[in-house]
């Protein structure tokens, strides 16, 4: 079954059809959720309640909404507030961006990156970029890590975060100019030394 025909048949027969859902959406969401909270036990904890959350919302509608029903964006969502709920008032830590669990950064260009020096400097790379996305006002750092990091769509980002297309790429534009300036201002540092 497709991504496309899911909403239609949970809306025929939610039991039947809710695990494809969990299957489908499952490792997504734990990504953005570890990038988000920091913590693979969290994050795994995040996507279960966001589930359970889920199911019972589908259980609660009726079978024309769920068939009308936008998932990504919708899940994302609720992930978001689930993680949102969790973290009120808590310090987020660091995360690096080599970990298995989700979407890497691309290889560095050409036979360098067999080299140890190529690995360790992809490595200090990914660091930095998990070390400043973490210093980013927490709007900025969802709509990066949703559009950049997770490959969602603006459009859908704004359905996600209830905000307006315009709003949400001001976000992602202001977290990238910020990135790419403590990351310039992180290895000019570290060139000095």
């Amino acid at each position: 079954m497709h991504e496309q025909e899911l909403p239609t048949a949970l809306a025929a027969d939610l039991e039947s059809h809710f695990e494809r859902l969990v299957e489908l959406y499952q490792h997504r969401l734990y990504a953005f959720a570890l990038r988000l909270i920091g913590n693979p036990h969290d994050a795994e904890e995040i996507i279960v309640d966001a589930m359970v959350r889920a199911y019972q919302a589908l259980g609660q509608y009726d079978p024309g909404r769920i068939a009308a029903l936008e998932l990504r964006p919708w899940l994302y969502q609720i992930t978001l507030n689930v993680f949102r709920n969790r973290v009120r008032g808590r310090r987020l830590p660091v995360v690096s961006y080599d970990q298995p669990e989700g979407p890497h950064l691309p290889e560095v260009p050409g036979d360098r990156s067999a080299q140890p020096e190529a690995a360790l400097e992809q490595s200090e790379l990914r660091d930095a970029l998990a070390t400043a996305l973490a210093t980013l006002p927490e709007r900025e750092r969802i709509a990066v890590t949703l559009g950049h990091i997770q490959g969602v769509a603006y459009a859908d980002i704004a359905a996600i975060l209830e905000q307006p297309v315009g709003t949400v790429k001001a976000n992602v534009h202001r977290g990238v100019r910020r990135l790419r300036q403590v990351l310039s201002d992180d290895f000019a540092w570290r060139e000095r030394r």
